[in-house]
């Protein structure tokens, strides 16, 4: 059985086309988690006019945060394998398949992705060349190649994971190092299976250039190795 986890704020513009990419792909029996933040837009609205009972809606959350809201949909989640999701992407036919086949040797599997605008048009080719992604733990505790919207793991994992320690920067981040640090068997794979939205409003810190300056993101290093260590 298959998990999504999608946490949703005001994501009315692109949910419809992010659901009709998932849901294609998945087996009566799998699931779509989502956990709405208490949109004011139509999110909510567009999700439930899907009418489909593989997507289970979490509404009036109040966390004002894409990490806790993600933890709220991954508390509930019931399936073998957790696959992560951003409101406003776009999946390939295959990635369910693929991430699949890898999924049978491997605890975590990060994918690669093709970049888009908010007009879907194709910005880079590859997000792993143009984040400079690599395997590694020590380069991704510095450098982060974990980008959410790519990841899907074992239940293991998320029974790991969960619950998520207080002030993390970000759920990806957190993850990925979690599975390092504590010996599950870690994939980077070259396949492009997402076309990963980028448009200025994007939650994640991984899909722009920080702008932060080297203290706060050391301070952020060091809340996660402190946090995967525990």
């Amino acid at each position: 059985m298959n998990s999504v986890c999608i946490p949703t704020y005001n994501g009315q513009k692109f949910i419809r086309m992010q659901l009709e990419s998932i849901l294609k792909q998945l087996s009566e029996d799998d699931e779509i988690i989502i956990s709405d933040d208490s949109s004011n837009d139509g999110t909510v609205e567009v999700i439930k006019s899907f009418n489909d009972d593989r997507i289970k809606l979490l509404e009036h959350n109040d966390f004002h945060s894409p990490i806790y809201n993600l933890e709220n949909a991954l508390k509930q989640a019931k399936g073998d394998y957790v696959f992560l999701s951003d409101q406003d992407d776009v999946w390939m036919d295959n990635k369910i398949q693929v991430c699949r086949s890898y999924l049978e040797e491997n605890d975590l599997v990060i994918h690669d992705a093709d970049v888009i605008d908010g007009e879907s048009r194709i910005l880079h080719k590859s997000f792993f060349e143009l984040n400079h992604t690599r395997e590694g733990k020590l380069y991704n505790l510095l450098k982060n190649g974990y980008l959410g919207c790519c990841m899907c793991f074992r239940k293991s994992l998320l029974e790991g994971v969960l619950p998520f320690p207080k002030h993390l920067p970000m759920h990806d981040i957190y993850i990925g190092n979690y599975a390092a640090f504590n010996h599950y068997k870690i994939k980077f794979i070259g396949e492009r299976l997402i076309h990963y939205r980028r448009h200025g409003n994007n939650a994640s810190i991984t899909s722009e250039k920080s702008n932060r300056n080297i203290f706060s993101r050391l301070s952020d290093r060091l809340i996660i190795l402190q946090s995967v260590c525990k």
